[in-house]
């Protein structure tokens, strides 16, 4: 197989499952009062193109090819993406958070195959580490698409967390969706030496192991994996299992920060009241305005860094709010 070459394996159960739980739109809201209706007028005020077409798509019923057409409007000839697509590194350069955030898009419209995959998967393999891993870092002194160098903006200094979490969610959609290519043969060799020398990790760093074990292809490795993160979770106290006791904020970790979906190897450490609880102060944390508050720095499949411009939280608000629509209708929350 071609180190470029990318294909469709045959497909697995529980990756149709998983991808079915992550795409089905929601009732449209029954009124301006309900969570949706509260959160359609926060993405309709506050959101770019792409996230107000996606949410038409996820929860109105609306068609793929518009959220397409916004997507394609952050594409560069290399294959990647950027011109601010992830709104944490501003440019037109590509890098491999644009790539990363262009792939969940795909897939939540259903599109996550083909020759756009491809050329993402080709990209991916020429930024790569040696050991198939994502270096987590943004474009430092690469071109524009115009082939013109692009300084070094707010956004694209070193960023804050490990190759971990940068591959792993990467890995894991990629897996998830049943694409193939070379690249991910190294790839996934480092994302299981990676989750198996964490000893002392990060709540960012579990919960990005965890997007890879939801789909790597062996199970019981998997599972064995996961159980031990959990434990490590548990003991060394990572997670918020109580938010109205503790007075948490969205700045901590809870079960659904881990276990976004009810299929995730994550759901099993926590206990149905603790799940619900989290699910319950999830639900409580839409604010007046309709949105969700931004998530915690460095969260999961996204490359977050140390200095981000002004610009990118409020446009990050209205990425969040979708996630956070999304976890909460995967677990049978009625949101209309």
């Amino acid at each position: 197989m071609a180190e470029t070459g990318a294909s469709a394996l045959p497909s697995r159960a529980p990756h149709a499952a998983a991808r079915a739980l992550w795409s089905a739109p929601a009732p449209p809201p029954e009124g301006p009062g309900s969570p949706l209706g509260r959160a359609a007028r926060f993405i309709w005020l506050t959101g770019r193109v792409l996230e107000q077409r996606l949410f038409a798509h996820l929860f109105l019923g609306g068609p793929a090819d518009p959220v397409d057409a916004a997507l394609t409007a952050y594409a560069n000839q290399d294959g990647s993406f950027g011109h601010g697509l992830d709104p944490a590194v501003r440019g037109p350069g590509s890098c491999a958070a644009h790539a990363a955030h262009a792939l969940r898009v795909l897939e939540a419209v259903g599109r996550c195959d083909g020759r756009r995959v491809e050329l993402i998967c080709r990209y991916l393999t020429s930024v790569s580490e040696p050991d198939g891993a994502l270096a987590a870092r943004a474009g430092e002194g690469r071109q524009g698409p115009t082939g013109v160098p692009v300084p070094r903006a707010a956004g694209t200094l070193r960023l804050a967390r490990g190759e971990l979490g940068a591959t792993g969610p990467v890995v894991g959609l990629l897996h998830r969706n049943d694409v193939w290519h070379a690249w991910l043969f190294r790839a996934t060799e480092f994302c299981w030496q990676a989750v198996d020398s964490l000893a002392s990790p990060d709540p960012y760093e579990v919960a990005s192991a965890v997007t890879f074990l939801d789909s790597a292809a062996d199970r019981s490795r998997a599972r064995a994996a996961a159980d031990r993160l959990g434990r490590l979770v548990r003991a060394q106290r990572l997670v918020v299992l109580d938010p109205a006791r503790a007075g948490a904020s969205s700045a901590h970790y809870f079960p659904y920060d881990f276990a976004p979906r009810p299929d995730s190897l994550a759901r099993c450490w926590f206990t149905d009241a603790e799940t619900e609880g989290a699910l319950d102060f999830l639900a409580a944390q839409q604010r007046e305005d309709g949105g969700w508050p931004d998530r915690p720095a460095g969260s999961p499949g996204e490359l977050r860094a140390r200095v981000c411009p002004p610009a990118a939280s409020v446009e990050r608000r209205p990425m969040v709010t979708i996630e956070r629509l999304r976890t909460l209708a995967a677990y049978g929350r009625v949101l209309g």
